[in-house]
């Protein structure tokens, strides 16, 4: 038969097992190894090469095709879709939009540019050889950025929303909701394929958001923290907006609105 001392050990004993079993159960233990292991992992830069590009141009949607930069261009009055050489800057072809039309994102899809347009509900086709206009398409709600897989064209709108379209008839197809975890990221803007991810550029940020175009999960952010500086840009709307990529090349080119410079890039994991 236990006496008192013995009752009481016997029961601090079982107040300290219970304390570790609850310890190991709860939600928060081992929580540092497992942050750790979910953080997204971030990236910084290089610059490999610096192209000219004209200041006056509000960079609105930004792709490289065939040795050749494509820019859409916006604000009402000046909107515009471009073919523009790299090595120089200079605008080979050109095709402005009315007045009333502000252009926004712009993608190259099976010899065509789709352009998309801000406000106005409604995009334009132009034939890639010459610009030359070839229809228009609605849609619904606002028009931010475009890109393109080869077989489907992929918008943002400024939310965390991204919406699938058919390149042929411009049909939505379905959505997917850009999240980091459980937190939803909006102002997605500038889009563009890279090796089977989107990259798009997050309005009024010096970040790129790298996205599982499947899940919508955000894989990696790039910090270009710096670059906007050394384009010498000023104005609160020179900000970060444009990427292209040479997937032949693997080469990466970023750039801003009223920037006087394009840039190609080497991404390298933040330390």
């Amino acid at each position: 038969m236990l006496g008192d001392e013995d009752r009481a050990m016997v029961a601090r004993v079982a107040v300290l097992l219970m304390s570790a079993l609850l310890i190991a159960l709860s939600p928060s233990f081992g929580q540092s190894s497992r942050r750790h292991s979910l953080d997204t992992p971030e990236y910084t830069f290089e610059i490999i090469r610096q192209f000219p590009h004209d200041p006056a141009a509000f960079t609105q949607g930004f792709a490289y095709h065939d040795g050749y930069f494509y820019e859409g261009t916006g604000l009402n009055g000046r909107s515009s879709v471009r073919q523009v050489r790299i090595e120089t800057g200079r605008v080979v072809r050109r095709t402005d939009l009315a007045a009333q039309f502000f252009g926004e994102g712009i993608a190259v899809v099976k010899n065509k540019i789709i352009q998309l347009t801000w406000q106005s509900h409604i995009g334009f086709v132009y034939r890639l050889e010459d610009l030359r206009f070839l229809r228009s398409f609605a849609y619904s709600g606002e028009g931010w950025g475009l890109t393109t897989n080869g077989h489907e064209l992929f918008m943002s709108d400024g939310s965390s929303q991204l919406r699938i379209l058919d390149p042929d008839t411009f049909i939505e197809k379905r959505r997917v909701g850009v999240h980091e975890g459980k937190t939803l990221v909006s102002q997605l803007n500038e889009l563009e394929f890279v090796d089977g991810e989107i990259f798009a550029n997050v309005w009024y940020s010096d970040r790129i958001a790298r996205i599982s175009p499947r899940t919508g999960e955000i894989t990696g952010w790039i910090d270009l923290s710096g670059l906007r500086s050394a384009a010498s840009t000023a104005g609160a709307e020179a900000v970060l907006n444009g990427i292209a990529y040479d997937p032949q090349r693997k080469r990466l080119f970023v750039t801003g609105k009223l920037w006087p410079a394009i840039y190609e890039i080497r991404l390298k994991p933040k330390p």
